[in-house]
């Protein structure tokens, strides 16, 4: 299977498939059965998702034609427009992680990410985590995001597969959340 997979910066003409995605995976339309093989929360707009692939921050995973996956990356001042964000930010300055002190220069918002369930245990996240590292490493040295605690498959494939470093958590509107770091000049070891 993953010799049809290819990644790419996304393009403005990669929006209605990102959007088909984000569709099939949001929290918001999913029952609780299907929220237990993992989920997004963030729902992007099409105007958000012009912002972000302009500044060339959405990597996209694609089988033929299809996209099958997104990795959204960020600015902490592009983020900052959802209020969890503003949060995440209000906490960096009690962040730390190996010897490096968290700012909004230093680092960016990782995620979401999404993989389409039927290339999910595939062997597509390294590669696809790795593609997206080499692009973001010569902008920022640090990676954070958060998982909702619910979101198991999220965190095991986060931790394990791509060996992010949980650092901290919180609560937002009653929900509870790790917080996870990512040294961008660290290669995914494989």
């Amino acid at each position: 299977m993953m010799e049809n997979i290819n990644f790419k910066i996304a393009s403005l003409n990669d929006i209605d498939g990102v959007l088909a995605l984000q569709d099939l995976y949001l929290v918001s339309n999913l029952s609780d059965e299907e929220k237990k093989a993992g989920f997004v929360t963030t729902p992007f707009t099409i105007a958000q998702l012009t912002a972000v692939i302009e500044s060339q921050n959405l990597f996209i995973a694609i089988d033929h034609t299809k996209i099958i996956g997104y990795i959204f990356t960020g600015s902490w001042d592009f983020f900052s427009q959802w209020p969890i964000f503003t949060h995440m930010i209000s906490l960096l300055p009690e962040l730390h992680f190996l010897d490096f002190k968290f700012t909004t220069i230093n680092s960016f918002q990782y995620g979401p990410i999404c993989i389409d369930k039927s290339y999910r245990s595939q062997g597509v996240i390294k590669p696809f985590f790795e593609f997206m590292r080499s692009h973001m490493e010569s902008k920022y040295p640090l990676s954070l995001t958060f998982i909702n605690k619910n979101n198991i498959p999220s965190t095991k494939a986060h931790t394990i597969k791509l060996q992010w470093t949980i650092i901290s958590d919180f609560k937002f509107n009653s929900n509870d959340y790790l917080i996870l770091a990512y040294d961008m000049k660290q290669p995914l070891l494989t």
